[in-house]
């Protein structure tokens, strides 16, 4: 197999510089720029044109007043009300002994998916944590997180504000 002068001079020059094939060259890592050329002010064709609800939901999800993933300063307070809350010794026995018991001459059988979705439980934890660490204010929710009285009504007892719909899915 016979290399080019060329090819051997750029194997050459990557050896010596320390990079390899895979690692960009200054060359890749220039930023092109477009031109445009117009016959209007750029501010007013920004101005004129109006903000979308996306581009407004995004820019607010760069806010530092967007808590995306919760608080973890109370985390630990939080997964410990919810355990006390949610979690049983019957239910810990049923999934102990695949799912049945026998009580008193009465079979009992638990769904072996039992208990919140993944989503539920951490939107249940969001509204939880956000009461901890904003104590004294008020936290508002998109009407009930899930239909379980027990679920609602204790946000109800933490003060939480459900936003109603009203007829047609507008909210109050």
């Amino acid at each position: 197999m016979k290399f080019s002068t060329t090819s051997v001079m750029a194997v050459a020059a990557l050896i010596t510089t320390g990079t390899t094939a895979f690692t960009p060259s200054h060359h890749t890592l220039q930023r092109t720029t477009a031109l445009r050329m117009s016959t209007v002010e750029e501010t007013s064709v920004e101005e004129s044109k109006p903000v979308r609800k996306k581009e407004k939901r995004l820019q607010y999800m760069k806010t530092d007043t967007f808590h995306r993933r919760g608080f973890k300063e109370v985390r630990e307070g939080v997964e410990k009300a919810m355990s006390e809350q949610f979690e049983s010794e019957l239910v810990d026995e049923l999934k102990s002994n695949n799912f049945v018991i026998n009580k008193d001459g009465v079979k009992v059988h638990l769904a072996k998916d039992f208990g919140f979705c993944w989503g539920v439980e951490r939107s249940i934890a969001l509204a939880y944590e956000a009461v901890e660490h904003f104590p004294g204010k008020k936290v508002h929710i998109t009407n009930e997180l899930i239909h379980n009285p027990e679920v609602n009504d204790k946000l109800h007892d933490m003060d939480v504000q459900f936003i109603e719909k009203i007829g047609e899915g507008k909210k109050d």
